[in-house]
């Protein structure tokens, strides 16, 4: 009986990822801060905020808020409906994606048309996407399992497929969107073994894709020729990047303290978004920024972690699920860390857990859900639990 007392503690602690769990919390928190540090000028000279210091801090609280009762309900799942309801959620994002393209029910801001209006707050269907994507690749990849090393049974419905979805980003336009999505269809590919002369083609084709991409569009192109030299027009093309960089120069080793960042004030547009970095970079010095590194670093490695453990034990579309989260969220985070310091051209994402955003901070939650659910069943088949 004392054994059995001394052990109880023990096996509830091992029910979950404690220490993933205290880095998404640590995350969360540093967003927190950061986006309300960010935003106090923009918020208080914001007619449409009601020149409230708080107001961005209070609305980043409310969506973290939702998102942990969202991800709750989303650990309570288990992975087997995931897999079943996967083609109708990611049916679900596309149609979603068609209607944010309608005049009267897509929201355009700054030329972008890519939120629907909730009245509370908007919702923007590409996050969304993002996380039906990693679900539904991977259901394909498991489906397609037998035929994967034939080119026209295995990848050209799920070409076709992410085609359909890539040209409904592009209109919006969501370039940054259009390129996580197509990262998790490859990397869920990839990972599934499916057939590797195909990537050989692609690795061509691809490139080649993205510069007619570029050279389709003056937007676009002039985004690149910014990215190349921010200083040659630091008023024009390589505005925000060249006041990122100044940012991150100002931060040095500690960084000039929390609060203090003067890029934030109505230098560095988007700063408590898409360059949130740039202003911890100079709040936080080099010590917040590799701090950042590091629990996303420790993430990553993690969710991929889970995913070898799942497929241990023979569950593969759990195991492509939890890799495909790693990919989505590394290398999203990898593009906006790249973005803020100057090493990738200007793209509209996120950095996630940490930027202001509603749809991206919920779904980013529920997405953490779905990894310590297939953690939780990981430790219940190792245990001959059921799960």
């Amino acid at each position: 009986m004392l054994n059995t007392a001394l052990n109880a503690p023990r096996r509830y602690m091992a029910e979950y990822d404690t220490v993933l769990t205290w880095v998404i919390t640590a995350l969360l928190a540093i967003g927190l801060v950061m986006v309300y540090s960010a935003s106090i000028a923009t918020a208080e000279a914001g007619r449409y905020t009601g020149h409230q210091a708080t107001y961005y801090l209070v609305r980043h609280g409310m969506f973290m808020t939702i998102g942990l009762v969202v991800a709750v309900i989303a650990f309570q799942v288990p992975t087997q409906k995931w897999q079943k309801y996967a083609p109708i959620l990611f049916m679900a994002g596309v149609v979603l994606l068609i209607l944010v393209l309608i005049p009267g029910i897509g929201k355009s801001v700054n030329g972008s048309r890519r939120w629907i209006s909730l009245f509370v707050f908007n919702m923007q269907p590409s996050e969304l996407m993002k996380l039906f994507a990693v679900l539904y690749a991977a259901d394909y990849a498991v489906r397609k399992g037998a035929v994967r090393h034939h080119f026209v049974q295995s990848f050209v419905p799920m070409f076709g497929v992410m085609a359909l979805v890539g040209a409904l980003l592009l209109l919006e336009p969501d370039m940054g969107a259009f390129v996580v999505i197509c990262a998790i269809a490859m990397g869920m590919l990839w990972l599934g073994g499916f057939n590797l002369k195909i990537f050989g083609a692609l690795s061509i084709a691809l490139p080649l894709a993205f510069a007619a991409l570029i050279f389709s569009s003056e937007y676009r192109m002039q985004r690149v020729l910014g990215f190349l030299d921010p200083w040659s027009d630091p008023y024009g093309k390589g505005y925000q990047l060249s006041h990122a960089l100044i940012a991150f120069g100002r931060g040095e080793w500690l960084g000039v303290g929390l609060g203090g960042s003067v890029e934030k004030l109505f230098y560095l547009p988007e700063a408590h978004t898409d360059f949130l970095l740039a202003v911890i970079a100079e709040e936080l010095g080099l010590f917040g920024v590799t701090a950042v590194l590091f629990l996303f670093g420790w993430l990553i490695v993690r969710a991929f972690a889970i995913g070898r453990q799942a497929a241990m034990s023979d569950r593969l579309y759990p195991a492509l699920v939890a890799q495909g989260i790693a990919v989505w969220l590394g290398v999203q985070a990898m593009i906006n860390i790249g973005v803020n310091m100057g090493v990738l051209p200007t793209k509209g994402l996120t950095l996630p857990f940490l930027s202001f955003g509603g749809s991206g901070v919920v779904v980013n939650m529920v997405a953490i859900a779905v990894l310590l659910r297939i953690d939780y069943e990981n430790r219940r088949v190792a245990r001959g639990l059921p799960i």
